[in-house]
């Protein structure tokens, strides 16, 4: 068998083990460790996985992934996400859908601290969902709200999947952040839109709050600069250049601490804290030395090399290629979670978009465009059936609505995600036009 055929034929057995429930990088170690051993045996074998460990864990970037982690757990303590809510609701919740559009206002600047899309779900589904029952929202469109805005906790930066996808890449983690924040912004105002149109069709279903006063508006703004200070002082920090990265995330870490103990976490809380971030960061690091052997393994078989070449020669247009690439992600999304997701089809995916022309775009903005683009449309999944873990998460806390009812109020939402995926590959600088001034 050519090296090629054993690549696919491993790549087949992984598919299997994922199919029976093995944890993917369980899943990744014994298919890149059994192909290595078919093709090289299994001294280079031992000699590669001596070091292999140590050579991804001393990355330095690396770093980066738990300090974001702890920092959004102390974002969730902190009762950030109900300062957002209320600041947010004060200042549009009195239009049709306002108060829908303040969650969703909310889950984008609770991203922006948290940078996880089911810790944004889960948290702002208990601040949000009461309110949207006590002024009779529709169920479909409630819990949709939910389920769709909590996505933006990773698409606006900091974002752990990005941060992956660097590494994995090789790509500059600050150059990606900056990238995303506008598509993260337009996610953000295209669910208000979706969810302005839906309301105006069908009135009844998302109310106008009161109008709030204008002492009310003024102290809901006074009680959430903490969180604003926070996110200027991380993102402002990267984008400016006074903070790398890891410093830029440290920062955020010990000053979400500090505000979460100010806001009446103690000790125990603390230790839960540290406890979430490092059972969060033990799994990615796994999964990323699973990836690693799996690579390893592809890169020995020539596989992706072979594919992307023989994409190179078809004469298949590119844009067809990257739409077969993007519907791959939406049905992958919707069994598998989107850091695997990105850890598992890079290695593959990414010399196919890397060898192929796009709108004459040079190899760091293909690169950077192709991230963001595949984080946005990674995203997809968590909404999407079968899995779609955040209508599970919201759905179990407001187990009285069934789960059809809520993907069906997620069309409008889904919706507005084709028309921002449509918008950010025909024009890619979208996601690039902040990179020509930023230095």
């Amino acid at each position: 068998m050519t090296g090629t055929e054993i690549g696919g034929l491993f790549l087949m057995m992984l598919i299997v083990l994922l199919a029976l429930r093995i944890p993917i990088a369980i899943a990744m170690l014994v298919t890149g460790i059994a192909g290595y051993v078919t093709m090289a045996g299994w001294d280079p074998l031992l000699n590669y996985l001596k070091t292999a460990a140590f050579a991804r864990y001393s990355t330095y970037d690396l770093s980066v992934a738990p300090l974001f982690l702890l920092m959004g757990n102390f974002a969730s303590r902190g009762g950030l996400s109900r300062g957002l809510f209320a600041a947010a609701q004060s200042l549009i919740g009195h239009y049709r859908g306002g108060v829908a559009m303040a969650a969703v206002g909310a889950c984008a600047g609770f991203g922006a601290i948290c940078g996880s899309s089911l810790a944004t779900a889960a948290t702002m589904g208990q601040v949000a969902l009461p309110e949207l029952r006590r002024y009779n929202y529709s169920p479909g469109l409630a819990t949709a709200t939910l389920a769709a805005g909590g996505t933006l906790g990773i698409l606006i930066p900091p974002s752990i999947v990005l941060v992956i996808y660097a590494i994995l890449t090789e790509q500059n983690i600050a150059k990606l952040f900056v990238a995303a924040f506008v598509p993260g912004i337009l996610a953000a105002l295209g669910y208000m839109i979706a969810i302005a149109v839906y309301v105006r069709l069908r009135p009844e279903s998302g109310p106008a709050a009161e109008r709030a006063t204008g002492q009310q508006r003024v102290r809901a703004l006074l009680n959430v600069w903490p969180a604003l200070a926070i996110f200027v002082t991380v993102i402002g920090g990267i984008y400016g250049g006074v903070f790398t990265p890891t410093e830029a995330a440290a920062v955020g870490a010990l000053a979400t601490g500090l505000l979460a103990f100010a806001r009446g976490m103690r000790f125990a809380g603390l230790m839960e804290c540290i406890y979430g971030t490092a059972s969060a960061t033990g799994m990615i690091f796994l999964i990323l030395l699973g990836a690693d052997v799996l690579n390893v393994f592809l890169a020995l078989s020539q596989m992706p090399a072979e594919l992307a070449a023989w994409v190179g020669q078809s004469g298949l247009p590119p844009l067809a290629v990257l739409f077969a690439i993007l519907a791959a992600f939406i049905v992958l999304g919707c069994v598998m979670d989107s850091l695997s997701m990105i850890m598992l089809t890079m290695p593959i995916f990414f010399p196919i978009v890397m060898g192929l022309d796009f709108w004459g775009l040079g190899g760091t903005d293909k690169a950077i465009w192709f991230g963001v683009l595949s984080l946005m449309v990674v995203e997809i999944g968590l909404i999407t059936p079968p899995v779609g873990m955040n209508v599970y998460i919201i759905n179990g806390l407001a187990r009285d609505v069934p789960m059809i009812v809520t993907f069906r109020g997620l069309v409008p939402f889904l919706a507005a995600d084709a028309v921002r995926i449509l918008l950010l590959i025909f024009f890619p600088m979208i996601s690039l036009y902040l990179l020509r001034f930023w230095g």
